[in-house]
């Protein structure tokens, strides 16, 4: 009994210390640890308060920090002519690639947790973009993951690279040009599905107008144990797969369009499938409650949807239901687009890009309240974390709101940032860690 006790202090300890990768533990979101309530980090509104530090990044990158022991993470590109990479926030609909198209390099920082100080930065690439991008993405959108070991950095279109925790490259590996895009379109927008690490298998997902796959490596050697074909499943998606542990199973779960679907960890067999709605979907699936919650928007649809981890087969929804045996329930017009949905405690909060914040009821769907956050001018692109029975939600204008958990809504504080805000933020041992348009801000008390 006492070992089991140690082994439960240890493990709970051990997600407070470290976010290995999108999301944190699981894409969950949450952590457990002690934050600041208020904090500014804008010097036109007052003095800096409760930042720990504050440290310069080069390039332009959505990249979230992780966290490991004493390390932080992240990953940017930087324009080689010197010039300030373009970025267009907001609310708008204009999909034409940005005019960003020149040398870049791409590179992975590790800094000191406690002080930010820059230990290493290792250019994986150098070289014109090999795919264009959407003018509100960047060339280097996705999160690193981290084993403990071994820190995985992918690209896209630019290539897949393992590092060791001193800068040593380990291995390299390419796929390719990654078109991705809508469908039918020229447009090209770039990849923005993260590296995710299941014990010694790292996985990619990577959605494309045509040739769209689902690949396990070993994570040692970047060696391939198999692939899954997904055209015709997905099309299209900026989504970071979930894997997934319930029901008897290992599960890998793809948001995707026209799909959603799961396959099997081991061996890439398809378990299920959903029809999705929204035509360009980008929130992580999250698993809480012996429930898979998956949402996506855009196209004129913007459905939740709540799968039993057991589904089999196609249990997609006919003729106007909202459950069936694959399905606890779902919510068809929820209108989450751009953010991760997340579940504190007994409730579900999932937030669309124009700052529509909905609360349910994590095992039923009931709705416990909408409110709109912010102008509803502001665009919200960051995903919300939970800590200490709070809600972090980050606006574009770097605004981060926190809200009390519960059925109810309650603003505790509004903090300033000082710079934009697309990345969604991190959070280890006593800090919450965000990745701003120009640095990387430790936030602490």
């Amino acid at each position: 009994m006492l070992i089991l006790l140690l082994s439960a202090v240890l493990a709970q300890e051990g997600s407070t210390a470290n976010w290995p990768s999108f999301r944190g533990t699981d894409a969950s979101g949450t952590a457990t640890a002690t934050l600041p309530l208020t904090w500014n980090g804008d010097a036109a509104v007052g003095p800096a308060k409760n930042l720990r530090w504050k440290t310069p990044i080069p390039g332009l990158s959505h990249s979230s920090p992780i966290v490991w022991g004493d390390r932080l993470f992240v990953a940017t590109a930087v324009r080689v002519d010197g010039a300030e990479s373009p970025l267009k926030v907001g609310l708008y609909g204009s999909g034409a690639s940005a005019d960003d198209d020149t040398e870049q390099r791409w590179a992975v920082l590790a800094l000191d947790r406690a002080t930010g100080k820059i230990l290493w930065e290792q250019t994986a690439r150098r070289g014109t973009p090999r795919a264009r991008r959407h003018p509100k993405a960047t060339h280097a959108n996705t999160t690193l993951a981290t084993d403990g070991t071994r820190v995985i950095a992918f690209f896209g279109s630019e290539g897949l690279y393992a590092y060791d925790f001193q800068g040593a490259l380990l291995w390299k590996k390419e796929f390719g040009v990654l078109d991705s895009g809508p469908q039918r379109t020229d447009l090209q927008w770039g990849h923005a599905s993260s590296p995710v690490i299941s014990g010694s298998t790292l996985l990619l997902q990577a959605d494309q107008k045509k040739g769209s796959f689902l690949v396990a490596l070993a994570i040692e050697d970047g060696k391939e144990l198999w692939r899954v074909d997904r055209d015709g499943v997905s099309g299209q998606s900026w989504a970071t797969p979930t894997v997934i542990k319930a029901g008897g199973r290992t599960q890998v779960v793809c948001n995707g369009y026209p799909f959603i679907a799961s396959y099997d960890l081991s061996t890439g067999k398809e378990l299920w499938r959903l029809k999705s709605g929204g035509d360009i979907p980008v929130p992580a699936p999250v698993f809480a409650h012996g429930l898979i919650f998956i949402t996506n928007a855009h196209g004129g649809q913007a459905p939740l949807y709540a799968v039993r981890p057991d589904a089999s087969g196609d249990i997609s929804l006919t003729d106007g239901r909202t459950s069936n045996a694959g399905i606890a329930w779902s919510e068809p017009r929820n209108g989450a687009y751009m953010q991760t949905p997340l579940v504190v405690d007994d409730f579900l909060y999932s937030c669309s890009d124009g700052g529509v914040l909905k609360v349910y009821a994590a095992t039923t769907g009931e709705l416990k309240y909408a409110q709109r956050l912010g102008s509803g001018k502001t665009g919200f692109t960051a995903s919300p974390v939970g800590v200490g029975g709070r809600i972090y939600l980050t606006s574009e204008e770097g605004e981060v709101l926190v809200i009390q958990a519960g059925p109810r809504f309650e603003l505790l504080a509004s903090n300033r940032m000082g710079e934009l805000v697309l990345s969604s933020p991190a959070v280890a041992s006593d800090s919450l860690f965000f990745r701003t348009r120009h640095h990387v801000v430790a936030v602490s008390d």
